[in-house]
């Protein structure tokens, strides 16, 4: 049964509300001001006054901080023009200010109707975070929505500070569908549920080091574990990109030729590897403790 407090089952509004200290939220750019997209409409489709993503600042037990949460239940919290803007500015933002982000992604990848200007924005965005990022700005990426974070939200995750993840938080850069359009269902079975979650969900990319916190699906969880990161160092230099430029060879040399991720949970030595899917968190995280990639100087 799902938690009252599930992250997976609320909305982005309901996110920010319960993440940050309470009444302390202040949005920028919101659904008063009507900032919607200029594309939609040509393809007679329907438009919202935030463009699916909320911005602003709050407080996190007291410390200013800046946040962007993505709405996944409008257009798949696909990235367009609007939408990248306001990410954009607010990470530009926090470069001035020198204050925290938490980005709660929830997205499918960028809008086919706003293609060009969903891929600019892309870019945009990558390269604010990596300025503030440089600045000495923490940016966390929070994934645990219904969406997951795919496509040009995943190449935005990765450029984060630290990731944390929830089981139900899904994480590539090709969709599962894309996948199977592309390569055939031979090589993806996008209807495979126990086979995208397995690959892309949230215990794999934490256990093999893509995500650097695992988090219940449940909002107050997601607050502890974002306070817990935003206490480490987030910096930003060339140690620490050549550090993760090492792990990612070493991961796709070590498991380049893996049919599928139980054969690397079994490369790397968790017991009773078929029954990851279905342990309980606790049990999840006491199995793989000694098991899981560290970051030994990278992200």
């Amino acid at each position: 049964m799902t938690s009252a407090n599930s992250w997976y089952e609320a909305g982005a509004r309901q996110r920010v509300a319960a993440l940050l200290d309470p009444g302390s939220f202040v949005e920028f750019i919101g659904p008063e001001q009507r900032e919607s997209s200029p594309h939609l409409a040509i393809f007679d489709l329907p438009e919202q006054f935030d463009d699916g993503i909320i911005v602003g600042r709050g407080t996190l037990e007291g410390r200013r901080i800046l946040v962007a949460a993505q709405e996944g239940r409008f257009m798949g919290g696909a990235f367009g023009e609007v939408h990248g803007a306001k990410l954009t500015g607010l990470l530009r933002a926090a470069r001035s200010l020198r204050e925290p982000v938490l980005i709660l992604f929830d997205t499918g990848g960028v809008r086919l109707q706003e293609a060009n200007a969903g891929e600019i924005a892309i870019a945009e965005i990558m390269r604010a975070l990596v300025e503030a990022r440089m600045a000495g700005v923490q940016v966390v990426g929070l994934i645990g929505g219904r969406a997951g974070c795919y496509g040009g939200g995943s190449l935005i995750a990765g450029c984060c500070s630290a990731l944390i993840v929830s089981e139900q938080g899904r994480i590539s850069v090709s969709g599962p569908e894309v996948i199977e359009t592309n390569r055939g269902v031979e090589e993806f079975d996008s209807r495979d549920r126990a086979l995208v979650w397995r690959t892309m969900g949230g215990k794999h990319r934490y256990l093999i080091g893509g995500a650097d916190a695992f988090a219940d699906d449940d909002v107050l969880a997601f607050r502890e574990a974002a306070l817990i990161v935003l206490a480490e160092n987030g910096r930003l230099d060339a140690d620490v990109l050549e550090a993760e430029q090492q792990r990612l060879e070493h991961r796709l040399h070590r498991f380049g030729k893996a049919h599928d991720a139980i054969d690397i949970w079994t490369d790397i030595g968790v017991s009773e590897p078929t029954e990851i899917p279905g342990l309980a968190n606790d049990e999840f995280l006491r199995r793989i403790a000694d098991k899981r990639e560290t970051a030994n100087g990278a992200r």
